[in-house]
């Protein structure tokens, strides 16, 4: 899969980096996603975020994260085998890192939730439902976990 990083302001490292396209290839071959399947993270300032989701959710508030989906799950499903842009995942970087902090675990661990959260949401999951939360979130620990990447 093919993964385009944009680091609005250089705070990502290259460890960082690989972690998250390494989890993100991880995740794909498990959502047996098409290998020439492709996404963006884009990692911004808590204002660019907060901006987003004004002008996409009608939400004036910073949030973590955000997912734009360029298709809807079963259009997923009917592009099988072949190439597919899958969407964009945004991450505010000053939010993961106050939130790892607040959940005392690493950067990288927050920055890995946020994304694969996202990941999950591209493909159509949500959270919306008791049930709905369960199937996401089950599968996103067990992403985090396959990367020592767990709640302690």
């Amino acid at each position: 899969m093919q993964i385009d990083f944009t680091d609005e302001d250089h705070v990502l490292d290259k460890e960082t980096i690989q972690l998250l396209h390494d989890m993100l290839q991880f995740a794909a071959n498990e959502e047996e996603i098409h290998a020439h399947s492709e996404l963006s993270i884009v990692v911004v300032s808590n204002e660019q975020i907060r901006q987003l989701n004004h002008n996409y959710r009608n939400k004036n508030e910073v949030t973590d994260v955000l997912s734009f989906p360029l298709l809807e799950q079963n259009e997923i499903v009917q592009y099988e085998g072949y190439p597919l842009a899958l969407g964009d995942i945004v991450i505010s970087f000053e939010r993961a890192k106050g939130q790892a902090i607040e959940y005392n675990h690493s950067l990288s661990r927050e920055l890995a939730f946020l994304t694969i959260h996202g990941f999950l949401h591209l493909l159509g999951y949500t959270h919306d439902t008791k049930d709905e939360e369960r199937v996401m979130f089950t599968k996103q620990e067990a992403i985090l976990k396959e990367f020592h990447l767990e709640r302690s």
